[in-house]
């Protein structure tokens, strides 16, 4: 899977003005680690808590009419569950959630006040992705990945586009790489 920077552009125009342009401030606080200026995208702004909703959004804005009238399936234990379910009913997408059944119940909580159905199964999340694949064959649901796909990657990297607008003189990306 390739995806490039004209894609990322793409996601970005797509994405402009529906999630929030974080700031990036300097963290004078870990400065001292490294010895050089630290700056951090504050993505946790994001109404969901995470750069996780851009790539939702950017692969929800791909359906097409009779996927949207289906609705769509993720599996996720956190802010990709989020990012789905805020978007999807912000679009009336109906959306389901499929978490691990110890996923706390906080998150459980959230994922269902934005919006989606949320169905605990499995031991973890090898289990609980094969019964959304299995929700999705059954009823015709599409599945909206947390990582592996070129929409939900372009949206993700649409934090990088910001950051190094805002700050072309960094030397150095580091990326924090989770949930694949």
């Amino acid at each position: 899977m390739t995806v490039s920077c004209d894609d990322i552009q793409a996601a970005a125009r797509a994405l402009s003005g529906a999630v929030l342009r974080t700031p990036a401030l300097p963290a004078a606080h870990l400065a001292h680690l490294g010895a050089a200026e630290i700056v951090l995208k504050l993505e946790c702004l994001q109404l969901t808590g995470s750069f996780k909703a851009r790539g939702a959004l950017y692969r929800l804005l791909a359906l097409d009419g009779a996927e949207c009238r289906r609705g769509v399936v993720a599996v996720s234990a956190g802010n990709h569950a989020q990012g789905v379910a805020w978007h999807a009913r912000r679009l009336g997408i109906p959306a389901t959630i499929v978490m691990p059944a110890g996923t706390p119940f906080s998150k459980v909580e959230r994922t269902r006040s934005l919006g989606a159905a949320v169905v605990l199964e499995g031991d973890g999340l090898a289990e609980a992705e094969r019964h959304a694949l299995d929700l999705a064959a059954s009823r015709g649901l599409t599945v909206v990945h947390p990582y592996d796909d070129p929409r939900i990657i372009a949206g993700q990297g649409t934090v990088a586009l910001e950051l190094l607008a805002d700050r072309p003189d960094l030397d150095l990306l580091v990326v924090p790489v989770v949930g694949g």
